[in-house]
């Protein structure tokens, strides 16, 4: 039934979607053939260039969006209930036709739901943007250059294998790290530490570079703050930003205010279910010959048509010229998915090259034999359900030691076997024979329900207070070659990765959940092994930083793309930066810091850079100095200088250890109340216990950001109080012009003679008033 349910909404979304392309054909161009008043076809291209008024109004992004005009004169296309469920008949009315009692009906719904959202979520959106504010405030832009060598990447984004935002976009106002040359003419595009302008973009894009590694807020070494390169362009006005400036409160307010644009857009939209359309088959962008890579693909049983199934995660599916060269980017290709057409065939752009069921998530025999159960058992881990007189065999969630698995056998040995999640229908017997890609159990997806902000609004709090998701996704831990094993450990399904030099990696997974990998997959380490969301702090301790930064800024920018609302990556990436401004130290070496203290992350660094010129003194000689102590380089060479001068035993030394730490990431919450100003923390939330753990540890605030400034009533160090403008001189280069004191009277007498010379008569002379004494004026009052 929820496959009947998800296919139903499926076609009906196809269906809106093709309405709309078509209406928009229609407003683009006048079909109208002024002769005999007949209508050219939608699908020729012929016509006029048409400038009607609410196509212009949409597609310039003035007013109104492509599905406002698709509710006017398309169709209105699937409703919602207030429970978020989508009901399953649509609207195929639109406005301008208008709708009947029914229709209206479903219709009230959306309206009222609008209505109540966007009371609620004004709240939510107030609160995001409160605690964006508090924990980005002290980033103000402090110097200009702050010397790293470090980077971020940038790269075009793709949405369903099309560029959906193009790489120039990311980079213009960013500052280069490498220096890019023209291979042709050898001529340098742009240098290291020059800022990206709009035409070093468009000539990076037209050389075919697909990545520009640039300077970040997240990657920048100023002491406190960020430094301008590092920052950029300010977006107001494409200019480097000045020193000075308050990012941090720009950053907060840029990703907050559309909090509340995005709640209020349920409202325009009145409820209509945008659900988004699922791809379910793969078309040729360009015509070559189609390559296969890492598919395991093997003959679809019962089938003579010559199509192929594929029995890998992995594999891709890539188109190359006559010359061999890979004409696009690779294509990958879902599990379970049907190949049209075998590796090597060519094809012509626009074939259909793979299909597959968005809906179903297959297991497949791998091996050819005899089905075995093992573990299934009716009313314990399997259930069966009357379905309009078909009888489905559905997997169970359970708790307890069975573990049910479908073994393929052949002559009692065990082929091939394969974990079966909860809520998996079984199509085999046991007993039955399968051969290779027959599909033994398929698990319907859970429909996404409404691409709606009300899931927008939420998921962006959750990225920013890098909560841990509901049942998240088992990661690879390294990269190898998976081996499933059959037994189990305290209740858990056990999965070894092999790398290629070292011993398997044990990962338990939870019972009931759906692998993704089989036995002989690569997989490298950080790639989802189980379904589910990942968490963002397995990314950062098995991929590092660039990987959690990337996988950040992605997953926020989703959600504001999705409702077409530009937020500008630097600003995430301030945030970001202040998220992880923290690194607990795990081995403290030389240094002054203890073993798991949280240190902030320049101090971190200014402790292990204070080593470079410092030595350890393994045996005194004749020195004087102490074993076990830090001295600087320069006095060691002194006192070694003298005591070869006289004759006496020189000290050896030893470098110092540096401290090793690992980086926290911390919730926006958390971030800003463990900042290290106790008075913004204490005016954000909790203030009885950021005070009484300020007292207890003696803590100094340093009044460097801008809340704590405010409320001590101190001038804000940002902006024209920023530090090195406040005790700026101002030197008088040249002596200021005298004020003439007639020029008032001169420039009054010339713009009368000028009005009169141009006809203007003199108004009546004006009444003299006599100039009273002071005895008279003091009498009057």
């Amino acid at each position: 039934n929820q496959e009947r349910h998800n296919q139903l909404l499926d076609l009906w979304s196809h269906c809106r979607e093709e309405l709309t392309v078509s209406l928009i054909k229609t407003l683009e161009v006048d079909r109208r053939n002024p002769e005999d008043n007949s209508y050219i076809d939608v699908d020729s291209n012929d016509g006029i260039r048409y400038l009607n008024p609410v196509y212009l109004m949409s597609t310039s992004g003035a007013r109104g969006n492509v599905s406002q005009m698709q509710q006017l004169a398309g169709m209105r296309g699937l409703m919602t209930k207030p429970s978020g469920e989508i009901i399953e008949t649509p609207i195929k009315a639109n406005f301008r036709q208008g709708l009947n009692v029914l229709e209206y009906f479903s219709s009230t719904h959306g309206a009222r739901k609008g209505l109540a959202d966007t009371a609620l979520k004004t709240a939510d959106s107030g609160y995001l943007t409160r605690k964006l504010y508090d924990v980005a405030q002290p980033v103000v832009i402090n110097d200009y250059d702050c010397a790293t060598k470090r980077g971020i990447t940038k790269r075009a984004v793709y949405k369903n294998d099309e560029i959906h935002v193009q790489l120039r976009e990311l980079i213009i106002g960013r500052t280069s790290m490498q220096t890019v040359i023209n291979p042709v003419t050898d001529q340098v595009i742009v240098s290291n530490k020059q800022v990206i302008n709009e035409k070093i973009a468009i000539n990076l894009e037209q050389l075919n570079i697909d990545a520009v590694q640039v300077r970040s807020p997240l990657t920048c070494e100023s002491e406190s703050g960020c430094c301008a390169l590092c920052y950029g362009h300010d977006l107001s006005t494409n200019q480097l930003v000045e020193e000075g400036m308050a990012v941090g409160t720009i950053a907060a307010q840029s990703i907050g205010e559309p909090g509340t644009q995005l709640t209020m857009r349920t409202f325009h939209t009145g409820g209509v279910a945008s659900r988004e359309f699922v791809e379910t088959n793969y078309k040729a962008p360009h015509s070559g010959t189609m390559m296969l890579r890492d598919c395991n693909e093997v003959p679809l049983p019962e089938n003579n048509a010559g199509h192929l199934i594929t029995l890998k995660q992995t594999g891709e599916l890539f188109i190359v010229d006559d010359k061999g060269r890979e004409i696009d980017k690779a294509f990958r290709v879902p599990y379970g998915a049907i190949l049209r057409m075998a590796s090597g065939t060519k094809v012509k752009k626009g074939n259909i090259l793979v299909e597959w069921d968005p809906h179903v998530m297959p297991i497949l025999a791998e091996k050819t034999g005899t089905v075995v159960f093992k573990d299934i058992e009716i009313g314990t881990t399997l259930r069966e359900e009357e379905n309009k007189g078909v009888s489905e065999r559905i997997i169970t969630e359970h708790t307890g030691e069975l573990h049910p698995q479908v073994l393929i056998q052949e002559n009692e040995q065990t082929l091939d076997f394969h974990h079966l999640p909860a809520k998996a229908r079984l199509e085999v017997k046991t007993g039955d024979t399968v051969v290779t890609g027959q599909m033994l159990a398929r698990r319907p997806r859970e429909v996404k329900g409404t691409a709606d902000i009300v899931g927008g609004l939420p998921r962006v709090t959750e990225i920013f207070e890098a909560r841990v998701p509901k049942e998240p996704s088992i990661l690879a831990q390294v990269t190898g070659r998976v081996e499933l094993q059959s037994d189990r450990k305290r209740g858990k399904m056990v999965i070894h990765i092999v790398p290629e030099n070292s011993d398997p990696v044990e990962h338990l997974v939870p019972q009931g959940k759906h692998l993704l990998v089989h036995t002989g997959d690569k997989v490298i380490a950080g790639s989802q092994l189980t379904e589910g969301p990942r968490d963002p702090n397995n990314i950062l301790d098995i991929n590092g930083e660039e990987a959690l930064y990337n996988y950040m800024i992605s997953e926020v920018q989703n959600v504001y793309r999705a409702q077409g609302v530009p937020v500008s990556d630097k600003h995430i990436e301030v945030i970001l930066s202040r998220m992880l401004s923290k690194i607990q130290v795990q081995k403290a070496g030389d240094t002054e810091m203890l073993p798991l203290e949280f240190v902030e992350r320049y101090k971190f660094r200014v402790a292990n850079k204070l080593l470079d010129s410092l030595l350890i003194v393994k045996d005194a000689g004749d020195t004087g100095f102490a074993v076990g102590d830090l001295i600087d380089k320069d006095e060691i060479k002194e006192a070694n200088a003298i005591a070869d001068a006289e004759g006496k035993a020189p000290a050896k030394t030893t470098r110092p250890k540096k401290a090793t730490g690992k980086p926290l990431l911390l919730g926006i919450t958390k971030a800003a109340l463990q900042s290290e100003s106790f008075l913004s923390g204490a005016s954000f939330q909790e203030t009885t216990k950021v005070l009484t753990e300020a007292a207890l540890r003696g803590a100094e605030d340093h009044l460097k950001g801008l809340k704590e400034n405010v409320l001590l009533g101190h001038l804000v160090p940002a902006g024209t109080g920023f530090e090195p403008y406040k005790n700026m001189k101002v030197k008088l280069l040249v002596d200021p012009p005298a004020i003439d004191e007639h020029e008032e009277e001169s420039m009054i007498a010339a713009a009368t003679a000028r009005a009169e010379a141009l006809g203007a008569r003199s108004s009546s002379p004006a009444v003299q008033i006599p100039a009273s004494s002071s005895a008279e004026v003091s009498e009057i009052l």
